[in-house]
């Protein structure tokens, strides 16, 4: 594969109603780089990520993924190198046990039954959540169905994951597990999130978003210390970042 995992020229999207979501975005991701996507409510995050696993395909600009261009006719190619995680996780699980839903994916790639159990057994584990496999993922904690659908992304072995809001709606111990686990991971990892400190634990570069456009890309503390971009961009320091609200120090 090539080195640069992920390249961003000039991506436009425009929703039906006429209203732009993305504007002349450009980026290069690197093999093994970890870079969060941030941006207030509506800036065009998710609508970003929909275009690099392919549920999008440009109609202006391009997406390379990899060795493939981004088209109608590469998506399933592109898909096995990227992973996507979605911020719902019943978006992403419909089948009757755990099991059959990290077993999906190999599935319909074609693979034989012993491998699929192998990758879905290693998945699992990985995830910490092997002893839920025979579970239906409905009666599952919510941070349960988190680390499922990672499982799930995990199964198809991925060179890129990209995840959406991955925190959301996790208890703090919850929270803490996922990212020490992610942060485990080798993979090139593209995270959308409102979470500005995990941002600080998994990503040395962030990429800020707003109204559709692309307005800094830079190493993760530079842009958490500029107070005024955050403020352009309708955002704020992580808490870590942030003085002490009862004696006011840094």
């Amino acid at each position: 594969m090539s080195h640069h995992i992920v390249a961003v020229k000039d991506l436009e999207y425009t929703y039906p109603d006429g209203t732009p979501a993305i504007q002349g975005v450009s980026f290069r991701i690197t093999h093994g780089e970890s870079v969060a996507i941030v941006g207030a409510n509506g800036a065009g995050k998710s609508t970003l990520l929909m275009h690099l696993n392919g549920y999008l395909t440009p109609r202006e600009g391009s997406v390379q993924v990899g060795d493939f261009p981004l088209t109608k006719a590469t998506v399933s190619d592109v898909r096995r190198s990227v992973g996507m995680v979605f911020q719902d996780p019943d978006d992403q699980l419909f089948m009757p046990t755990v099991f059959d839903d990290v077993a999906f994916g190999p599935l319909n790639l074609g693979l034989p039954a012993e491998d699929v159990k192998v990758r879905v057994s290693d998945a699992l584990s990985r995830m910490d959540v092997l002893h839920l496999k025979d579970r239906p993922p409905y009666k599952l904690s919510g941070g349960e169905k988190r680390a499922v659908a990672i499982a799930a992304v995990l199964s198809m072995s991925p060179d890129v994951l990209v995840m959406d809001e991955p925190t959301t709606g996790l208890d703090p111990r919850a929270r803490r597990q996922l990212i020490a686990q992610l942060d485990s991971f080798q993979h090139t990892k593209i995270i959308a999130t409102h979470d500005l400190d995990l941002v600080l634990d998994l990503c040395q570069r962030t990429i800020v978003i707003h109204a559709g456009k692309v307005m800094a890309d830079g190493p993760t503390l530079e842009i958490f210390n500029d107070g005024k971009l955050l403020e352009r961009c309708h955002l704020e320091k992580p808490l870590r970042l942030q003085g002490c609200p009862v004696c006011g120090r840094d």
